[in-house]
């Protein structure tokens, strides 16, 4: 089965473009779009009001790209306006370092900027020298396929990477006890897959790495912003996520989390750049104090001091000043607890209609899949009633949010049942 995010999706495109981006004025909304956060104190599901999503229009589908929450959306059009109008009114830029961090239960020192996923986990593995270090790496091959082709890359140079395979759309903590030795640098992973869900047991799999002087990586991509996460109790050394998903955000910035502890001691730099400096002094220029160099600087110790190289994405970082701390005020728990029924009720209605679970049954993360040897008419059908889902050559992953209903599930069930 050929599994790429280049699968053929049922009308992504422009509608979720115009879903995300649209302004709607709402009850629950300012006259600009955005969103009281006053009122998310105290949840109530849906939040449809929160978003710009179309009436008759179903996106089930956020396991791919989450649209923007409606004030989120209003932030990233008045930083547009900042950008073409000097003298605009500014855009709403807070501390989203600082939120993620407590997202995680992290330290704010201990979370860089990355441009994505993929990004971070490379800063992981290249910071901890492993190719051609003679330490072998363990991942399982439902971790995310960017980073399996890095390490498949790896391995073509010499790197010895030992691969887990699933039973019954689980990795079983017995198999990757197995192939963990005392040469092992390394455990990567994937908290929750992308393909279906399924969810390791973060603390175990940490307690089994740390117990042969292993360290471990997860991918929280598919995790972050709707399922917990506490980088303190897991006992996780690093994790990288984008947030274009469940943090609600968009392209072009993510964050890497590194355990404080291991900066500047087990954790190298790989790369350098301008962020990286704490200070910075020149000593060309008329009236500069006289040097060496022409500039002098110092790294910070942080995690920005050994992974910011550049500038960031500040339309993403106008998105996520407003729906990081509104996902905070609905709370992740919350968030969690609502999609169940609606997870429940697909589990037990696809097969019906000729889906075979690909899911575990016990999985509580924000996506359920369902594999189908003959998709036929699926998409078009889809497609037709104004629903998007992800599409693959044989498999329906379905991924509902807090701006989802049972209604949704109803027009699904439907659609589905009529092809």
């Amino acid at each position: 089965m050929e599994i790429t995010r280049r699968n053929v999706l049922s009308g992504l495109g422009s509608l979720a473009a115009s879903a995300a981006l649209g302004s709607a004025a709402t009850p629950e909304s300012t006259p600009g779009g955005q969103l009281s956060l006053s009122q998310a104190a105290a949840p109530q599901f849906p939040r449809k009001a929160d978003f710009a999503i179309r009436a008759g229009y179903t996106y089930i589908n956020s396991a791919y790209i989450h649209p923007l929450p409606a004030a989120a959306a209003d932030n990233v059009r008045r930083y547009a306006l900042a950008r073409s109008q000097p003298d605009a009114e500014t855009w709403e830029r807070i501390d989203v370092k600082a939120e993620f961090a407590a997202l995680i239960n992290a330290r704010p020192s201990e979370i860089s900027f990355v441009t994505n996923t993929t990004s971070g986990e490379n800063f992981v593995v290249n910071g901890l020298g492993l190719p051609g270090s003679g330490a072998n790496v363990v991942t399982d091959a439902l971790h995310f396929e960017g980073a399996l082709i890095h390490l498949q890359m790896l391995r073509r140079e010499g790197l010895d990477v030992r691969m887990v395979m699933p039973r019954d759309g689980r990795i079983d903590l017995r198999d990757l006890e197995r192939v963990v030795v005392g040469k092992t640098r390394l455990i990567e992973l994937s908290l929750v897959t992308m393909l279906n869900g399924f969810q390791h047991d973060l603390k175990a799999v940490c307690d089994l790495a740390h117990a042969h002087g292993a360290l471990v990586y997860a991918d929280i991509a598919q995790a972050a912003g709707c399922t917990p996460i506490d980088v303190k109790a897991s006992g996780v050394d690093f994790c990288a996520c984008s947030s274009f998903k469940w943090l609600m955000g968009d392209f072009g910035l993510g964050f890497l989390y590194v355990r404080g502890d291991l900066l500047d001691r087990v954790i190298r730099r790989t790369h350098y750049g301008y962020y990286m400096a704490s200070s910075m002094a020149t000593h060309f220029l008329p009236h500069d104090p006289p040097g060496s160099e022409p500039f002098t600087f110092e790294l910070s110790s942080d995690a920005t001091g050994h992974f910011e190289v550049g500038s960031n994405a500040l339309g993403a970082w106008a998105a996520l000043s407003k729906s990081l701390p509104y996902i905070r005020k609905l709370g992740v728990e919350k968030i969690e607890a609502y999609r169940q029924p609606m997870l429940q009720r697909l589990r037990k209605e696809m097969p019906a209609l000729g889906f075979e679970p690909m899911t575990p049954a016990d999985s509580k993360s924000a996506l359920i899949s369902f594999a189908k040897k003959d998709m036929g008419s699926v998409q078009e059908h889809l497609k037709n009633a104004k629903i998007n889902a992800r599409i693959g050559q044989h498999f329906i992953r379905l991924s509902p949010s807090v701006f989802n209903d049972t209604a949704d599930i109803d027009r699904l069930l439907d659609a589905l049942s009529t092809r």
